[in-house]
């Protein structure tokens, strides 16, 4: 499968800035290269997950063979593989090679660009350590890249590092919405059996407004100390807030999900592949019927403590002006029953907003949990989000 964007514009500057001051020095031969850590040895108990071939979605009944596929899938589990998703191996190192270095800056260059946490804008830098994992702060860092569209040019700023990559970077996280992003939208549409294919996509196009964002993420490795006065944790079990999100493949094992038995299981790093998991968005947007996966990062295996687990995704979410309520035309939600998540009509935007203040802002959540009393907490709308061991 072939790199196809589908959208071609100018690429646009994400921020008023001065130009790159020799951006040579930004060439990948002479920026360090990120090498894949090592696979665990460890026997562990792994998700037992579908892949699908995006070759397929072309040819003739490819699109009703994949979505067969992801009819357990998309219901019961939120969690899946595609491979062939038009992008070369090289394109992929490259971005986590960019990844290795942004995160290697100084801590002071860092937080230049470091976001929004009050306003819950997420784009730009997140130190770690403002969220706890037990008694432990996290040890995690994050870098979010807006969509590259008008409603964000100029807004934001960015290392020369990144800065003199940004055209590879919008080519790079364009070709995920086209490649990746639109095709599944299209297959849960046959799955959800809705009159029109491109239901789903005419809420998710690249060029109006929504909040997608390509991210670099980084889970510093942590002394035997701190894992275990951690209790081996990195992160609580929670859900995603948009639609979709993808993970490249990465070796360090961390990464679970919860499945109807309420046992965690780990996801393996398939060679090609990205990790694709539903999220809240489409969740609420079919009634609950498509399953926004509980998922969490734990401490990997012993023999994987002295790597960091560095991390690429794209994180796809519907028009901001999108009104969260049930598809009224799918056969399979109405037979299923389904009724709204929320008291009174949402908007994506409004949505974002408000989960997006209590994970950015550790002191909020857990004012707003300490006062529930029930594990859970409102999120907007009457509706209750909770956190898992």
């Amino acid at each position: 499968m072939s790199t196809t964007i589908t959208e071609s514009v100018k690429p646009l500057s994400q921020g008023v800035s001065l130009p790159v001051i020799d951006p040579q020095q930004y060439d990948y031969d002479h920026l360090k290269p990120y090498v894949h850590p090592p696979e665990t040895k460890k026997e562990l108990p792994w998700a037992e997950l579908v892949t699908l071939d995006l070759e397929d979605f072309p040819r003739p009944g490819g699109k009703e063979r994949l979505a067969k596929q992801l009819e357990h899938a998309v219901h019961h589990v939120g969690f899946f593989y595609v491979k062939n998703y038009g992008l070369s191996q090289e394109e992929v190192d490259h971005q986590f090679t960019l990844a290795k270095n942004f995160f290697d800056l100084d801590l002071e260059d860092k937080t230049k660009y470091e976001l929004d946490y009050a306003n819950a804008d997420y784009n730009g830098y997140r130190r770690a350590g403002r969220g706890k994992t037990g008694p432990v702060k996290d040890n995690v860092e994050i870098y979010n890249v807006a969509k590259f569209t008008k409603d964000f040019e100029g807004k934001y700023d960015h290392p020369d590092l990144l800065k003199a990559h940004l055209p590879e970077i919008e080519a790079f996280s364009r070709a995920l919405h086209s490649n990746v992003v639109i095709p599944l939208l299209r297959l849960f549409a046959i799955v959800l059996q809705l009159p029109d294919e491109d239901y789903l996509v005419k809420q998710h196009s690249y060029e109006k407004r929504s909040e997608d964002h390509f991210r670099y993420m980084i889970y510093h490795r942590r002394t035997p100390e701190e894992h275990e006065a951690s209790g081996y944790g990195q992160s609580t079990g929670h859900t995603d807030l948009g639609t979709l999100t993808l993970l490249f493949r990465q070796p360090v094992a961390g990464l679970q999900i919860l499945g109807e038995d309420g046992n965690w299981t780990y996801v393996s790093a398939q060679p090609g592949t990205i990790t694709v998991n539903l999220a809240d968005t489409i969740s609420h947007l079919t009634g609950g019927y498509l399953k926004s996966s509980v998922h969490r990062v734990v401490a990997p295996p012993k023999d994987q403590w002295q790597y960091d687990r560095t991390g690429l995704l794209y994180f796809a979410r519907p028009h901001s002006d999108t009104i969260l309520n049930p598809i009224t035309d799918s056969p399979v939600l109405e037979k299923a029953g389904v009724k709204p998540r929320f008291d009174k009509p949402i908007s994506m935007g409004e949505w974002v907003k408000a989960k997006q203040t209590l994970q950015l802002n550790p002191e909020i959540s857990a004012k707003k949990y300490a006062e529930s009393k029930d594990g859970t907490v409102e999120i907007i709308g009457g509706f209750r989000d909770r956190k898992y061991a």
